[in-house]
């Protein structure tokens, strides 16, 4: 490891986190042209984002960083993979893991993992379906598209906001960092699918100004504590999301991990494993229905 690297990892646990991030936000919702277009311009010049994607392609045109940040892409950017049962990406970025869920624990990297129920705000019976089940853990860089999507339709039953820390998310923190996506703050949502129960869980991280979804619009930390919400009340109605549907974004970006129960799902081995992937692209199959051209993980 460098010394540049080690004063990093220094820094992600003497800064304060929630301080720096506070801060952030509010510049990056700051509507006064001078600091947006400055932002803006230093962002788009360094990430080398592509704008030709986007539905407003001038990055000036935007009221705000964030707006900029958390901007709609054309209709035709991001088509949906029309395999029959296929489990979607639900965001552009990179798989740094995905795979089994041992005995209660998830991968992070090597040399550490950390556990499930710790994940989804330490309620065991909110765990217990995904026990035995499966893991994917897709990273966005800052230049990526930061909208999350329904990787299959959905039912929402339960969303859970987490406090905790906000470290980095990126290789060198999940590589040192024990328990990294388990410390962080995070918004877990619990839907039901034709795949059993599925998470998203949504990790903030250091800079990431805070979490929306489209049904509860910006999610806020409660008292730092375990805030749950239940949405399969008999006196609400049902929020139903249909496969590629936004469901969440990030201000400022981070991490999504989506699990399912065991014997539901199996991921597909192809170049995008453990590498980039965007939105809409087939993550996996349902467990029971794989092409035998296809090879799996």
């Amino acid at each position: 490891m460098t010394l540049k690297e080690q004063l990093f990892l220094a820094s992600q646990y003497a800064a304060p986190h929630h301080l720096v991030s506070r801060a952030m936000g509010r510049m990056a919702d700051s509507r006064s042209p001078e600091l947006k277009n400055w932002m803006i311009s230093r962002f788009v010049r360094r990430y080398q984002v592509d704008m030709s994607e986007a539905l407003v392609e001038d990055p000036l045109a935007y009221g705000s960083f964030n707006e900029f940040f958390t901007r709609a892409l054309k209709p035709d950017a991001r088509p949906l993979d029309d395999t029959p049962g296929a489990v979607l990406s639900p965001a552009d970025g990179a798989i740094s893991q995905l795979g089994p869920i041992e005995h209660g624990r998830i991968f992070q990297a090597k040399g550490h993992s950390y556990g499930l129920t710790d994940l989804l705000g330490g309620d065991s019976e909110r765990a217990a379906p995904f026990m035995g089940g499966e893991f994917a853990t897709i990273y966005l860089s800052p230049r990526d598209y930061h909208r999350v999507h329904m990787p299959v339709a959905g039912t929402l039953r339960e969303m859970i906001h987490v406090p905790g820390r906000l470290f980095s998310v990126n290789p060198l923190t999940a590589g040192h960092v024990p328990s990294l996506f388990a410390r962080n703050e995070r918004v877990v949502c619990v839907f039901d699918t034709e795949h059993g129960p599925m998470a998203l869980v949504l990790v903030g991280a250091m800079i990431v100004a805070s979490v929306e979804t489209v049904w509860a619009g910006l999610v806020t930390p409660h008292k730092r504590q375990v805030r749950a919400v239940r949405y399969d009340a008999p006196a609400r109605a049902p929020i139903h999301l249909e496969k590629g549907a936004e469901m969440g974004r990030f201000l400022l970006g981070s991490t999504v991990i989506v699990l399912f129960g065991p014997k539901q799902v199996r991921w597909l081995d192809t170049p995008s494993v453990r590498g980039p992937i965007r939105m809409g692209e087939t993550l996996a199959l349902p467990a029971n229905d794989f092409p035998s051209h296809l090879d799996v993980v």
